[in-house]
């Protein structure tokens, strides 16, 4: 079971107590657990800590309009009410802009930055479609775009080999409240234009990775990010598709653990 802090948000801890600090934000209609098949490696040899966003999984929903402002804030008053002063973040779709949000607002929290699979700045044909997948949801809910969003997630080899973790992941995103999800997906869609060239660039430490086939956070999207960020590394993942981390796990859990060891040697 997750504790919660005082403003209702969930979260579990596992690893070594005075361990280095790494945090996993989840994505858009997920929860913590979507992490179970990368905390076993990296709690080895750090102190992981997982949590809800406010409204998705075990958290209470937000007290004001979602924004990556509000998940900054949520993640602010996490890491204090655990009195963790210092830590590295990795990000998966919306956690990856979320991650952003707080490196800009709190760079001297964070000791590094993994993004993965998470947007940047699209194409006005690439906004239209995201723009159009938002209003579906606000006005039939997670279910009225489940089936397009689980094969732009998933490819379909893995639906066919994998069907329980499919239907798991389905769940989540059916579980989320309508009104919540809907304003979530606006902040995907329309929270990205405040990451684009920041007036001061993030100068953390930072891990950007993609899958080669992931239509919603592209290579080129990955590209960008990092050439924003100085000294920013960029991975490519060939052939998987948005859940690439779910889908093949090592082929995430690997590089990033790689980046994390770099980054503590350094320290």
């Amino acid at each position: 079971m997750p504790k919660l802090a005082p403003d209702g948000t969930a979260f579990e801890l596992s690893g070594p107590p005075g361990s280095p600090v790494v945090v996993l934000i989840h994505g858009l209609g997920l929860n913590r657990l979507a992490w179970q098949w990368h905390e076993s490696a990296l709690s080895n040899r750090y102190r992981v800590l997982t949590y809800d966003l406010l409204g998705h999984g075990d958290s209470a929903a937000p007290t004001s309009r979602p924004s990556l402002s509000l998940f900054s804030m949520q993640l602010r008053h996490l890491l204090d009410h655990l009195g963790t002063k210092e830590c590295a973040i990795v990000g998966f779709s919306l956690g990856g802009m979320i991650n952003r949000r707080f490196a800009l607002d709190h760079p001297d929290r964070v000791r590094a930055l993994a993004i993965l699979n998470s947007p940047h700045a699209r194409s006005p044909r690439a906004q239209k479609e995201v723009e159009s997948r938002a209003a579906q949801t606000a006005e039939g809910g997670p279910a009225a775009t489940i089936g397009s969003t689980i094969n732009r997630w998933f490819t379909t080899e893995f639906q066919a080999a994998e069907p329980d973790t499919v239907s798991l992941v389905r769940q989540w995103v059916l579980a989320n409240d309508t009104l919540i999800y809907a304003q979530c997906r606006q902040v995907l869609a329309h929270g990205v234009t405040e990451l684009i060239r920041p007036i001061t660039p993030i100068s953390t430490p930072t891990l950007v990775m993609t899958a080669e086939r992931d239509s919603g956070s592209t290579p080129a999207m990955a590209r960008a990010i990092a050439a924003e960020i100085p000294g920013a590394q960029t991975i490519i993942v060939p052939r998987l598709q948005h859940l690439g981390l779910i889908e093949q796990p090592s082929l995430y859990t690997e590089p990033v653990l790689k980046f994390l060891h770099g980054v503590q040697s350094k320290s």
